[in-house]
Order: structure tokens, then C-alpha cells, then sequence
């Protein structure tokens, strides 16, 4: 199922530039992208009733809110009906520690990145989501010892020369 919206360079322009800094005012996101107040405000309110802009944020250094130790767990289950994946997923994604979690194929059946503040914070999660669930045979957790890129920007197909 395609799910993808239509959109036009001022659109694109828009997206690009909510994605570098969501928190311009209507007015300095208008001037950004060449488009008048009025017309910036409707795009962006289409963009968003459309679900391409699902959510601003603001993003927190995991350093300096004392939360650094970042982990990626690989998740093995017993049973992968589609019942027992999305049970697991449910439970996984409650978590706060839990960042992202996908499905994955080959391999694992799911992929957790996960932010904690420390090992006993990890070992924590790790009896509550992990230890104590029968149907989890194995989990693979690698821990970060340095990032080299965390970016959230979603790739837009390129721009018409102007």
C-alpha cells in the first residue's frame, strides 16, 4: 500500500527546513522557503493532517540529561505468529528506555535502540522486558562506545532546478 502524499517543491522546501528547525515561527518559515504567511501555514497544516509531519520535537543530548549509555539489542522470540510479535512489541514499546523498535528480517525478529542512564538502569529493563517473558529465547545487546551520527532527518526526493 503507497501511502505517499503529493507534494511540490514549496513543499518539499518546507519540509526541509522544519526538519533543520521545527521551532521557526510561521513568519521566518514563510521567508525561509519563498512563500507568503498564509500560504506556508496551510502547506504545513495539510502536511500535517496528511501525516507527513508526524510530530515536533525537541531533541535532548542523552549526555548532558545523564542519560549516555545508548544500546541496540537484537530480540529472538520463541513463537513469531503475528499475535506474539505484536504482544512482545506492546510490551517493548511501554518502555520509556526504549527508543525505536523495529521488525526485522533475516535475523532477529526485532531491533531495540535503547537509552538508559546507566547499567543498573539496563539490567532494570532487562528483567522487566526480557527475563521475564517466556516467549523471548535470546537477546544480543552491543552498547555504543561512541557516536559518530544521530540524525533524524528523513530523506526528501530532490528539489526541481530552479
Amino acid at each position: 500500500m503507497n501511502d505517499s502524499v503529493t507534494m511540490d517543491a514549496a513543499d518539499l522546501r518546507i519540509l526541509a527546513q522544519l526538519q533543520q528547525d521545527a521551532s521557526l515561527s510561521n513568519l521566518a518559515l514563510a521567508a525561509a522557503t519563498h512563500t507568503s504567511a498564509a500560504t506556508c501555514l496551510r502547506r504545513v497544516k495539510r502536511l500535517v493532517a496528511a501525516g507527513v509531519i508526524e510530530r515536533q520535537v525537541a531533541i535532548l543530548s542523552p549526555q548532558k540529561m545523564g542519560t549516555g549509555l545508548t544500546a541496540i539489542a537484537e530480540v529472538g522470540l520463541d513463537r513469531q505468529s503475528a499475535e506474539h510479535l505484536a504482544e512482545f512489541e506492546a510490551r517493548a514499546v511501554a518502555q520509556p528506555e526504549v527508543q525505536q523498535c523495529y521488525r526485522v528480517s533475516p535475523g532477529p525478529d526485532l531491533v531495540l535502540v535503547l537509552q538508559v542512564l546507566d547499567m543498573a538502569q539496563y539490567h532494570a529493563l532487562v528483567q522487566r522486558l526480557f527475563t521475564q517473558d517466556a516467549n523471548v529465547r535470546n537477546v544480543k545487546t552491543f552498547f555504543s562506545v561512541h557516536r559518530a551520527k544521530f540524525e533524524t532527518r528523513v530523506p526528501l526526493p530532490a528539489l526541481p532546478a530552479a
